[in-house]
């Protein structure tokens, strides 16, 4: 007869069972107990001990407000979901605790696929994780949990995810040899054209703020106060990066300044070699080449005297919000100036942390949420997954939410009201 309790843990003891778990994550760190203990959230840490032995364990969240309180494990808990006995156990636990804290349910979203896809959302062989987990969602609805479903679209804890495996890179060549041609050409064109990407300090979050405002501006999406990015820096420290794509727009006029005058010579030189050649003709084409290059160059020289004299010497045109876990670092907010978007600015800063990734022995890389539907064109998330895709990963679905009824004439209600309202 196997022995369980349910104890609690210290935030470090926490953090080292999240760091060495398979299903370790960002939302289950006392970085994100910080957080949401910041947000007047009750937060504490959770265990499922064996003979000593910690089994599972989870940041379990109470939620209240005027009107309903509930209890949330977000990307988690952390556990052998197949290990029935252990679920069992765990779930009975939860809801009493979830009943004692006066919650009506308790949301969970588990941190394990339920199959993984290509990376065009395509059935893998079940020797390559395609086989769809049944036994963990039959496992949580028998023991009382109603399953959500398996939807698409965008939600606040993504069910669709575009990860990249790095295991299997030694450098950057072989990085850049593993995305697609489009997605190569466009790291080079932004190492080109003066993009360097830098870590903003706390009292620098407002050029975060401003040009994720940019963005949702474009796609029609609230941007998060600049006070929440404050708290997210707080809570996560070292764990969580701001980082900023810049154009040294004095770097790129110079470049393109060296261009021009180069391109010149080249166009004299073939002039001069008119004189000689037993080949006009084929000179002819080429000083028209180069002379076409030359006109170009001298576009780019006034451009660029016209963005430093509309933005200045150094533009933040794209920012980005990454949270590192020993197991994984995750992109989590980002944004960029689409008056920029030739210089790939975006693109760069993905390789750029992609390449921490592998200075620093992190062998997965979350691009996270995508919204799962990949046969329609005009979908608003194309745009999101096509960049996504250019960087050469695969897809994880998830299981999704599930909510186990702690108070159930409570929630009936609470449940009805929502549908009545259409929320």
């Amino acid at each position: 007869m196997r022995s369980f309790t349910l104890a609690t843990l210290t935030p470090d003891e926490f953090d080292a069972f999240s760091a060495s778990h398979p299903q370790g994550n960002f939302q289950q760190t006392s970085a994100m107990g910080r957080l949401r203990a910041g947000q007047s959230v009750d937060v504490e840490y959770l265990a499922v001990k064996e003979h000593g032995d910690i089994v599972a364990a989870m940041l379990f969240e109470t939620h209240r407000s005027r009107l309903s309180t509930f209890a949330a494990i977000h990307d988690g808990p952390l556990c052998d979901y197949h290990d029935r006995e252990l679920v069992e156990f765990l779930v009975e636990q939860l809801k009493r605790h979830a009943k004692a804290k006066g919650a009506a349910q308790l949301e969970i979203t588990p941190e394990l696929p339920y199959r993984l896809r290509d990376s065009f959302g395509g059935e893998l062989p079940a020797d390559q994780g395609g086989a769809p987990d049944d036994e963990t969602v039959d496992t949580l609805k028998a023991n009382g949990f109603e399953h959500a479903g398996f939807t698409t679209g965008y939600v606040a804890v993504p069910r669709w995810r575009y990860v990249k495996d790095l295991s299997g890179f030694k450098d950057e060549k072989a990085l850049l040899d593993s995305y697609a041609k489009n997605t190569r050409r466009n790291v080079k064109i932004a190492r080109n054209s003066a993009v360097h990407v830098d870590k903003l300090r706390r009292d620098q979050l407002d050029v975060f703020h401003h040009i994720c405002e940019l963005s949702c501006e474009k796609q029609g999406f609230e941007n998060r106060p600049l006070s929440y990015f404050e708290a997210i820096f707080d809570a996560f420290g070292d764990q969580a990066e701001f980082l900023v794509a810049s154009i040294d727009m004095d770097e790129y006029l110079a470049s393109w300044k060296r261009k021009r005058d180069g391109f010149l010579k080249d166009i004299d030189k073939l002039e001069r070699s008119l004189e000689t050649t037993k080949y006009p003709d084929t000179v002819n084409k080429k000083i028209a080449t180069a002379r076409s290059t030359y006109e170009a160059s001298l576009k780019r020289v006034e451009k660029a005297h016209e963005y430093i004299e509309q933005d200045g010497s150094s533009v933040p045109v794209a920012a980005g919000l990454f949270v590192w876990h020993r197991r994984e670092c995750v992109y989590l907010f980002s944004g960029s100036d689409e008056k920029y978007a030739k210089f790939y600015a975006p693109t760069a800063i993905q390789h750029h942390v992609m390449m921490q990734c592998l200075e620093r022995g992190v062998d997965r890389y979350n691009f996270y949420g995508i919204d799962g539907i990949f046969d329609d064109p005009d979908d608003p998330g194309r745009g999101v997954l096509e960049f996504k895709q250019g960087f050469e990963g695969y897809v994880e679905e998830m299981p999704g939410e599930f909510n186990l009824p702690v108070m159930p004439v409570r929630y009936a209600v609470k449940q009805l009201a929502h549908k009545l309202l259409k929320r």
